[in-house]
């Protein structure tokens, strides 16, 4: 079955990519990787998850913006390959957490993008990880997440 096979049967539609919100493009092919720009929990351009983890909104829905984070960054990837069946796997995960002094539950949060990846890739969606906590994000995002995919060739 092929990654867009997979996640048509687990309901998930990748949406057309997000409009960057600055001076940047949503990804980039350097060689055999595609590297993407930082991803937020946008939902037909609306902003899903905002405020601080612990304060405003609870890890789970933090796990959920994550999850939404790393749909976005797929979007990003199928724009460049046009199809998300030429990934080879996922390299690596970046994400940045909107959390309150004292929260260190930045892994837990991520987990809901890393889980998400590798119910979709199975072993090929198991990658490298950063989880940072951050004091702000852009437009005030709950989370924020960037990821690197090697490309088959062809």
């Amino acid at each position: 079955m092929s990654y867009e096979e997979k996640l048509s049967d687990m309901g998930v539609n990748i949406p057309a990519v997000p409009k960057p919100v600055a001076a940047y493009i949503p990804a980039v092919r350097a060689g055999s990787c595609v590297y993407t720009s930082g991803q937020l929990p946008l939902v037909d351009g609306k902003l899903m998850f905002s405020g601080k983890i612990d304060r405003d909104l609870s890890v789970e829905e933090g796990c959920r913006a994550a999850r939404l984070c790393v749909i976005n960054c797929l979007a990003a990837i199928k724009s460049v390959l046009g199809t998300l069946d030429n990934i080879e796997r996922i390299v690596k995960v970046t994400g940045f957490v909107n959390s309150i002094s004292g929260f260190t539950g930045q892994p837990q949060v991520i987990n809901g993008a890393s889980d998400f990846l590798i119910e979709v890739f199975g072993a090929k969606g198991q990658h490298a990880r950063a989880a940072v906590g951050v004091s702000e994000l852009p437009l005030d995002s709950a989370v924020e997440i960037e990821m690197i995919a090697l490309v088959k060739e062809p």
